[in-house]
């Protein structure tokens, strides 16, 4: 069986379940949004985050699963669904997940809106049945997302970014909805405010070594959909560059931000600089840190009792470290 297969196990029914209030959700009368969102459902990913809502739910709810965190898990992948087309109208992408996205079928104006309305039908479905508190949750991700993004991009500008700010750029962009889904689990249950914020530790940490893991990808030979150098040719500043960087000698570090800066398209020069990052430990250094966080979320896992719920989140911190895209 597949590792996802043997994650979803424990919560198949309630997957199944989910698939279709998710699809509920997002109904409009208006035709145009309802053909958008079936283009959307159907080309899905691997819903990691509703599962992760669910797990969590049933870990700390005794096995149990109420429609508010049913309503937990739509709101998230609400507003997930709802950044990522937001997402590729600001990076100009005509592709999600191998197939074409929604800015290039029916352009950016359509998009916007369309990602509106999946931002207020999320909110609109905590506020319809009271569950405020989730709102807030919701609410406070969209705002760290947000900041995220502004300030990866106000730092790319200048290339000037720290192994600190780097953290704080993807604690806030990656690791908070991570967070929000393990909180939003624990919430929906209602169970006590030490574990809902020990559950948002939890996701934090996830969140982190996922983003760290897509950073080494980068530099890898394995063809996962996003070409070698991509984040490179786009200026982002990603963990291994920035402690290669760090440790680099005043000319070597010259030389490098000029590749970066000047020579991002070429690809002789962009292979030249992930020789060099890896020559000066960037990528040792990047995985020993994502490792760091993967013991942080099992330390964190393993403070609560071990059932078949526990296991399923263990195989998914898991995953996240070792998957090959």
């Amino acid at each position: 069986m597949k590792v996802v297969e043997r994650i979803k196990a424990p919560i198949y029914e309630e997957m199944e379940l989910f698939e279709k209030k998710f699809t509920d959700a997002m109904s409009s009368n208006v035709a145009l949004i309802n053909r958008i969102t079936h283009f959307i459902v159907n080309r899905k990913g691997k819903q990691m985050r509703p599962m992760f809502v669910f797990l969590v739910a049933k870990l700390l709810g005794k096995g149990k699963v109420t429609e508010r965190v049913y309503r937990g898990a739509a709101v998230i992948e609400l507003i997930h669904t709802a950044t990522l087309v937001h997402d590729d109208v600001i990076d100009d992408s005509n592709q999600r997940r191998g197939f074409f996205s929604v800015n290039a079928l029916w352009k950016n104006k359509i998009a916007v809106l369309v990602g509106d309305f999946l931002l207020s039908k999320g909110q609109l479905l905590t506020v319809e049945n009271d569950d405020f508190d989730l709102l807030k949750i919701i609410s406070i991700a969209v705002r760290e997302m947000s900041q995220g993004e502004l300030l990866q991009i106000e730092k790319s500008r200048q290339l000037d970014i720290t192994e600190e700010v780097y953290y704080q750029i993807i604690r806030q962009k990656t690791a908070t909805l991570l967070a929000t889904c393990c909180e939003m689990g624990a919430q929906a249950v209602n169970a006590p405010q030490e574990d809902v914020e020990k559950m948002h530790q939890f996701g934090t940490a996830i969140g982190m070594a996922f983003q760290i893991k897509d950073d080494l990808f980068d530099y890898g030979e394995a063809k996962i959909g996003k070409p070698l150098g991509i984040d490179i040719k786009e200026q982002k500043m990603t963990l291994p560059l920035i402690h290669a960087l760090n440790v680099a000698t005043p000319s070597e570090r010259k030389k490098m931000i000029h590749i970066v800066k000047n020579k991002n398209t070429d690809k002789a020069a962009v292979k030249q600089l992930i020789a060099q990052v890896k020559s000066l430990g960037g990528l040792t250094f990047a995985v020993e840190k994502m490792k760091a966080y993967q013991v942080e979320a099992l330390e964190l896992l393993h403070t609560f009792p071990q059932n078949t719920y526990r296991d399923a989140l263990e195989l998914m911190v898991n995953y996240v470290i070792d998957r090959k895209h």
